[in-house]
């Protein structure tokens, strides 16, 4: 049985949006701000997790974002990465435009994500993460079909921007099971559903 694990790079106030500046967002560009130890560091733990990642459950616009850059890249995290089965949330797409880039195994799930989702868990052994995607990652955190959450806390305070929790009820409690410095301003906070916990509605 696969396991839904949502992995995010998000500032300490907690902000996502647009890390790369690539969106137009006037705080746009913050992951641009890390030294070249913590980017190296960083590097690193993504790598060490797309080694024990299975397949990558992506939204349209951000399987569309990796496809246009990530399969020019070359290296051991870039070759993991582009090598990895895409499952793509969309009720437009066709097929995985990063998968169709790459060559590799893809599928779109253009169906009720909350249906779809507990199908692929069932269908999937090992590590199902999220990259980017937001508007999934909530749905996945509302509906409480995530199995893992994975925070790189970056040291920048914007006081604006899109937040990963903006927009949910999610009433639920999580439980920390590790933490762990990055580099020398990076933090991993990871967390999981309470035992035996369960979804409140509002």
């Amino acid at each position: 049985m696969g396991k839904i694990v949502i992995s995010e790079n998000v500032t300490l106030d907690g902000v996502v949006e647009d890390p790369t500046g690539e969106e137009g967002f006037r705080h746009g560009g913050w992951f641009l701000r890390l030294g070249d130890k913590d980017r190296a560091a960083w590097a690193e733990l993504e790598l060490t997790e797309a080694r024990t990642t299975e397949a990558l459950l992506l939204g349209r616009r951000s399987d569309e974002w990796f496809a246009a850059r990530w399969p020019a890249r070359r290296g051991a995290w870039a070759d993991r990465l582009n090598g990895l089965p895409k499952y793509v949330v969309s009720t437009t797409a066709r097929a995985p435009e990063w998968s169709n880039a790459t060559g590799c195994e893809g599928k779109v799930l253009n169906g009720d994500p909350v249906e779809e989702i507990p199908a692929l868990r069932e269908e999937l052994d090992g590590d199902i993460v999220v990259y980017a995607s937001i508007r999934l990652a909530q749905t996945l955190l509302e509906h409480g079909l995530v199995d893992e959450l994975r925070l790189t806390v970056f040291p920048f305070v914007l006081g604006a921007g899109r937040r990963l929790f903006d927009g949910t009820s999610l009433s639920a409690p999580l439980r920390l099971v590790s933490t762990r410095t990055v580099g020398d301003d990076l933090a991993l906070l990871t967390y999981r559903p309470a035992h035996g916990s369960r979804r409140r509605r509002s």
